[in-house]
């Protein structure tokens, strides 16, 4: 059984680990994963956060996002497409007074300048959604996540 086995010994997996520190005697924390770079988590001033990170939630669409940019950003290289801006924007649709308040909907807009090949931006996408994002991966079983693309 996983649960009862310490995580680095479970060869069959990769294994990730971040440390959450407390920064005030609030909610504000520093997170510190094995990329050095350091996150702020905070809550909201009207539970007594000091507003200074992002929220929790919020992250996880963050990392939605980034997932997914990487991802397109590889294949439409792959595919020799020229792209001069990228940018997403991901709105979550959250259970409204539900504790827990989890994701139902999420809506990734692509936003993509240069000169590109809508069909190959399409394919890039779907692959990132159906393939390989670990992210939409872990979302997908709980929660409709769409996705849109502009290109100018």
């Amino acid at each position: 059984m996983i649960d009862s086995q310490p995580v680095d010994t479970i060869q069959e997996y990769t294994t990730m680990q971040v440390e959450l520190v407390r920064v005030d005697d609030a909610f504000h924390f520093e997170a510190l994963g094995k990329s050095g770079v350091a996150q702020h988590i905070d809550a909201a001033t009207d539970i007594g956060g000091h507003n200074a990170g992002a929220r929790p939630m919020e992250m996880m669409l963050m990392g939605l996002a980034g997932c997914s940019a990487i991802d397109v950003i590889l294949i439409l290289k792959k595919q020799k497409q020229v792209l001069d801006d990228f940018r997403l924007k991901v709105d979550g649709l959250r259970e409204k007074d539900a504790i827990p308040a989890p994701f139902k909907k999420i809506h990734i807009t692509y936003l993509l300048k240069g000169q590109l090949d809508p069909e190959k931006v399409k394919r890039a996408i779907d692959l990132s959604m159906d393939k390989y994002c670990s992210a939409t991966a872990q979302l997908r079983p709980s929660t409709e996540i769409t996705y849109s693309f502009e290109i100018s």
